[in-house]
């Protein structure tokens, strides 16, 4: 395979690709703000070496005279990692090219999320999956060229949701960097499996073409896409998707027209309710008041001052906080200023010409060994343990691994802190969707399997009542601790669940609980990113009510693949993290024994999760009945000091119980709290229901940016 030092920049690519003289750039600039000294240091030299401001470049051209808007990664770019500034850029375009009816060709090259900048760089994969959803509904094609390398959550979001996808000879694609394989497994990653040649074979790519050929292919499939008689892009459809509001009627696509204006930059005015969150609701409110939303029309659309401006891009912005209702203590803003998921990768398998790697993603290599993202999207051993439950990794213990304060600025409690929940989400007696459903589900049918020949232990699917609500319910099963990764048929047999709901007009439960997706061979070419990608775009157009619950361990794109809900809750030990935490030491410092500290960093504990309005409810455990700590009014930083009883080691510094010491108490709550959201769910107007999810997608990472 080559490696990245002999591609193209991306620049070359677009002149290659594009009519000669007809690029035109989409992009404003986006300014360095962030406080930490090497994520800084690592975004200037990127900077200078490439000539760019982001790892992303959009904007529009002609192929064969046919206007086309283009999205495309420069992987020499921090590895061409996403961050929040690089998605809003991205969904910035995409929304143009739906206002201006453009098709739209994307060329990705990316490590995936952009690890320095945490969960909330993470999941702007459902913003970014949200904005092609919508672009597709209003009925325009979208063309993708997979470029070396593609991995992570790139390619298990905007990477794999082309109507039509090529891919460059010899790129490796693949959910899991094979770089992250070997430092948790100490062994290499099948080899030949993860190339454009073996996609092709397994029928998840259509092409493998070099970029000379791309303009005369992507010309003849647009012939047929859009209206070859008039040179336009196809009409919308005459009734909006249930996850986009259909796209304003511009002049055609292929046809002369006045240059557009670049989308209104509205200031974020930090007023009013949370996207997504009801107004009134507080935490004195046990029953939150539900208003429709202020944006109960259309959602926002380029070229007009809308919530979707909500920030300036690299700026530091504060909104209204989330309701907490059952919140601990300690839900605000996490201490990850600057904070980053690791030093930049500057290449792919070889790393690239020029010198110093900078930007660590979530897949992509360095030259100091690191691969990242991707892979680690289960850090999970066999069985889909956490690796390093405790053994392993520093998740045991409550402080950091180095020596010291860590020296990334985040504070040694909140180092402890998300320790002590990441330990408490393994404990083998930690109640899962199954023990949920018995202690809270009434009429529970179970449902086995894709109904096309596939079944996944490792998820769980069922129809049943929560609180009086029928609702369908899908989540990853914990099998008493000992769960199997979940592969793409799990996924494929959650999406059957999602068309259930959806023909029913029942409400859906999403239930999180993962180490990670599978990473194996048979995952990579049976297309687990592709169905990561697929459930992602369910999941935002979805018509039917949509909950979520973030219920134990969430690790990765087998975690992300289930979040995207109009409602998400978590328990107060719940996580979300692009990665395992053990993986993503791995590959920021070359050992596990960082993982907490680095866990602290990218702000993945629940209460992270409420403050950046990723989560809208946390859930206390055991139960709100607990004296003490135990009612969720400071779970981590309480004066607990019972010695810990999870799978790692040392004594915790947080509340002395959780749900795992109580589930009869914590179920019949958390119980209790389901059921009142799926009524209020089922309740609302569809109309301002969706129109609250479009928003609450738009404005992911508006409300507490990481400082750039």
């Amino acid at each position: 395979m080559t490696g990245p030092s002999e591609r193209e920049p991306v620049l070359q690519l677009i002149e290659a690709v594009l009519d000669g003289g007809s690029w035109r750039t989409w992009d404003e600039p986006v300014p360095v703000t962030t406080r930490d000294p090497g994520y800084r240091a690592d975004l200037e030299r990127a900077r200078e070496r490439t000539g760019l401001d982001e790892s992303v470049i959009t904007g529009e051209g002609r192929i064969r005279g046919r206007r086309v808007a283009v999205v495309a990664c420069e992987f020499r770019f921090l590895a061409g990692s996403i961050g929040v500034a690089a998605g809003e850029r991205l969904v910035r375009a995409v929304e143009r090219a739906t206002a201006e009816r453009l098709p739209l060709l994307a060329a990705p090259a990316s490590g995936g999320t952009r690890m320095q900048e945490g969960t909330i760089a993470f999941v702007q994969m459902v913003k970014v999956t949200a904005a092609i959803a919508g672009h597709k509904a209003a009925g325009l094609p979208y063309l993708v060229y997979l470029r070396h390398p593609t991995t992570g959550g790139v390619l298990a979001s905007w990477g794999s949701l082309g109507h039509l996808t090529a891919a460059e000879p010899g790129a490796l694609i693949g959910f899991l960097g094979p770089r992250v394989h070997q430092a948790l497994y100490g062994e290499e990653f099948p080899p030949g499996v993860q190339t454009a040649e073996n996609l092709l074979a397994h029928g998840l790519v259509d092409a493998v073409l070099p970029a000379r050929e791309l303009p005369a292919v992507v010309a003849n499939a647009l012939d047929v896409l859009c209206d070859d008689a008039s040179g336009t892009a196809p009409p919308a459809p005459a009734t909006g998707s249930a996850g986009a509001a259909p796209a304003e009627r511009r002049p055609a696509a292929g046809t002369e027209t006045p240059d557009a204006p670049p989308p209104a930059r509205g200031p974020h005015e930090g007023t009013g309710p949370a996207p997504g969150v009801p107004e009134g609701a507080s935490a004195a409110d046990p029953e939150p008041r539900r208003t429709p939303p202020a944006a109960e029309g259309a959602p926002a659309s380029a070229g007009a001052e809308s919530p979707a401006e909500a920030y300036e891009p690299g700026a530091e912005t504060a909104g209204t906080p989330p309701e907490t209702v059952d919140t601990p203590e300690g839900a605000t803003a996490p201490e990850t200023a600057g904070a980053t998921d690791g030093q930049g990768t500057g290449g792919g398998a070889e790393g690239p010409a020029g010198g110093v790697a900078t930007g660590r993603s979530d897949v992509a290599e360095d030259e100091r060994g690191a691969e990242t993202a991707a892979a680690p999207d289960s850090a999970a051993g066999p069985g889909g343990q956490g690796a390093g439950g405790g053994a392993g990794g520093k998740l045991g213990g409550g402080a950091a691994a180095g020596p010291g304060t860590p020296a990334t600025g985040v504070s040694a409690a909140a180092v402890s802190a998300t320790a002590a929940s990441i330990r408490r989400s393994r404990r083998p007696g930690r109640p899962g969707v199954r023990a949920l459903l018995r202690a809270a589900g009434r009429q529970v049918t179970p449902l086995s399997g894709t109904g096309a020949g596939e079944h996944d232990p490792g998820l769980l699917l069922a129809l049943a009542r929560i609180g009086g609500t029928p609702c369908v319910v899908l989540g990853h099963d914990r099998h008493d601790g000992a769960a199997p990764p979940l592969g793409p048929g799990g996924l494929r047999e959650a999406r059957r669940g999602m068309r259930i709901a959806a023909e029913l007009g029942l409400p859906l439960l999403t239930v999180v609980d993962t180490a990670g997706a599978a990473l194996s061979r048979e995952a990579e070419e049976g297309g687990l990113a592709a169905e990561i990608a697929r459930s992602l775009a369910d999941l935002v157009t979805l018509p039917a009510p949509t909950l979520c619950l973030l219920l134990g361990q969430g690790a990765g794109g087998g975690a992300l693949a289930l979040l995207p809900a109009d409602r998400v809750l978590a328990a107060e030990h719940a996580w979300l993290s692009p990665l395992p935490p053990e993986g993503a030491s791995a590959i920021l410092h070359r050992t596990t024994e960082r993982a907490d500290e680095v866990a602290a960093q990218q702000g993945v504990r629940s209460a992270d999760l409420l403050a950046h309005g990723i989560v809208d409810r946390v859930v206390a455990e055991p139960g709100p009945d607990a004296a003490g700590p135990d009612t969720g009014s400071g779970p981590d930083t309480g004066s607990g000091s019972a010695p810990d009883t999870g799978t790692g080691s040392g004594p915790d510094t947080g509340s002395g119980r959780d749900a795992a010491d109580d589930p009869g108490r914590f179920l019949a709550h958390l119980g209790e709290v389901l059921g009142r959201e799926l009524a209020l769910l089922r309740a609302e107007r569809p109309e301002a229901r969706l129109a609250a999810r479009r928003l609450r997608h738009r404005t992911l990472g508006a409300r507490s940016l990481p400082p750039r």
